[in-house]
């Protein structure tokens, strides 16, 4: 007999669903779907761990990495699974959820579940993650449930005078139970729908730096004043000025306005409105660099407003978060304005994506996107909490039609969204002459929040700075406890908003 620990891989999907059919006989319905395990693979290979016996796949666990600050002990596992869709996997999170593992009857003896959890723990121990956390079944309650509540069933089970296959081995393993979930899992019968939430502590963790160890997360936005710069180095001089002062306030996040730029077009103003875009375009992956540098020297994750990039004789708005480990993430404005179209022949970008950063989830999109909720809602469907907007709007109505819809979208998507642009004028660069702003940060509308659902607003159409707390922990209470649950109470079994990307 050869017994190999090993990643799992899509190629053993056959042999996974045949071992889970054996596993769990009663649960036939709730077997993974060979998409659903190709994503967990490919969002976390390291967490899919599977066990083959003479290359037979004999076991197999799967693992999330989540920020558990942002669920806490009172979830359910669809909510730990994204609605099974592990989009609540984050890779800065704090905690390595368990959310399967199953052996096959016929290899039990061989202790095959203990080697899956050893794997687990040097696996939360390699990733300096701060626990495993599970919703443990307790699959033999249902034979004393006349007789015991749940309680009193785990404390039998703890004393050793209940066995129960699932519980008893956690415990063996050094698990030490937090509390019951109800309804955790409602397929399981046998459980009757119960779930002990059970914990294993890394004793070897250290904090992680920047990591999000509560749910407080400190917004800095910047109003953006149009002036004329001599050099790119006045610009950076500028850009870097109100990175420090962001920074020394402790600011997990900074945003810059959309096209925040713009003005070093002024040297090329006598060239046509599209040829001088092409011109500032060059500019943009040097100004891109030189910012990632300052998110990581400053120690704060920077939003780069917009600016224009060329791809293959193509001109896009897009606009960058320069994390401050490092990493780097692109957003292309989906929604193009008919002024973009006409004056510089933009195009649209075709991807939606939230952006995991070491504060969660958040989603970008930039000015006019804001005007579309479909796009925020797939986001909020993503996990986004926090939405970020960086504008460019000339007048007030066109201020007006940006401020209410980010108002709106944090409403219906029980999220925070944040909106920063540009004031002043600029005179002497073609299309950015005069500019109306004001920063805001908007939350939903429920007794945890402002009553005018705004957290902060600077004053308008003046160079300032906005400095905002935002409590996540906030957004869950408002999902599971809010006087309205825009969320949850949608109705899809009328109508549903999906990304065909997605689908394809």
């Amino acid at each position: 007999m050869e017994i190999e620990i090993r990643a799992l891989k899509i190629e053993d999907y056959d042999g996974l669903k045949e071992t889970m059919q054996k596993a769990y006989p009663a649960m036939s319905e709730s077997i993974w779907s060979k998409k659903s395990i190709q994503k967990l693979i490919k969002i976390f290979p390291e967490g899919q761990i599977c066990i083959t016996v003479d290359e037979k796949i004999a076991a197999v666990c799967l693992s999330l990495i989540v920020q558990y600050e942002l669920f806490g002990d009172d979830h359910t596992y669809r909510e730990i699974t994204g609605n099974y869709t592990f989009d609540t996997h984050s890779e800065t999170g704090n905690v390595l959820y368990g959310i399967e593992i199953f052996v096959d009857p016929k290899y039990r003896e061989l202790r095959l579940a203990r080697r899956l959890y050893d794997a687990r723990k040097d696996l939360c121990e390699k990733l300096n993650l701060k626990s495993i956390i599970v919703g443990g079944r307790i699959p033999n309650y249902h034979l004393h449930s006349h007789e015991l509540s749940p309680r009193q069933y785990i404390s039998q089970v703890r004393k050793k005078e209940i066995y129960d296959p699932v519980l008893s081995f956690q415990l063996a393993n050094n698990f030490l139970p937090l509390k019951i979930l109800k309804h955790y899992l409602p397929e399981d019968s046998h459980s009757e729908e119960n779930a002990v939430l059970l914990q294993w502590n890394n004793i070897y963790y250290s904090k992680k730096p920047n990591t999000m160890q509560d749910s407080v997360i400190r917004l800095g936005l910047v109003q953006w004043q149009m002036r004329h710069f001599k050099d790119i180095d006045a610009f950076y001089e500028q850009v870097e000025f109100f990175v420090n002062a962001m920074a020394d306030y402790k600011s997990d996040f900074i945003m810059f306005p959309e096209f925040f730029n713009t003005p070093l077009l002024a040297p090329f103003n006598h060239l046509t409105e599209r040829e001088s875009m092409l011109k500032l375009a060059e500019l943009t992956e040097q100004i891109r660099k030189k910012l990632s540098e300052f998110a990581i020297g400053y120690n704060i994750n920077i939003i780069a407003g917009s600016m224009p990039i060329e791809e293959n004789g193509e001109l896009y708005n897009a606009s960058y978060l320069l994390h401050r480990n490092g990493k780097m993430d692109e957003y292309r404005k989906v929604h193009i304005t008919p002024n973009e179209k006409k004056l510089y022949g933009m195009k649209g970008g075709n991807e939606i994506k939230v952006i995991n950063t070491d504060c969660g989830k958040v989603g970008l999109v930039i000015c006019y996107d804001v005007e579309f909720p479909e796009l925020p809602r797939i986001l909020a469907e993503q996990g986004m909490k926090i939405l970020f907007v960086p504008f460019l709007t000339d007048t007030q109505n066109a201020y007006t039609r940006v401020r209410h819809c980010a108002a709106a979208r944090a409403i219906e998507n029980e999220c925070y969204v944040a909106i920063a642009g540009c004031v002043g004028n600029l005179p002497g660069v073609n299309n950015m002459d005069i500019q109306y702003g004001q920063a805001a940060v908007f939350t939903p509308s429920d007794f945890s929040f402002p009553s005018n659902a705004i957290k902060g607003e600077a004053t308008p159409n003046t160079e300032t700075t906005l400095i905002v707390d935002v409590d996540l922990n906030l957004l869950k209470e408002i999902h599971h406890y809010g006087a309205v649950r825009t969320l949850s109470d949608r109705r899809t079994d009328l109508y549903d908003v999906v990304s065909f990307r997605d689908i394809e």
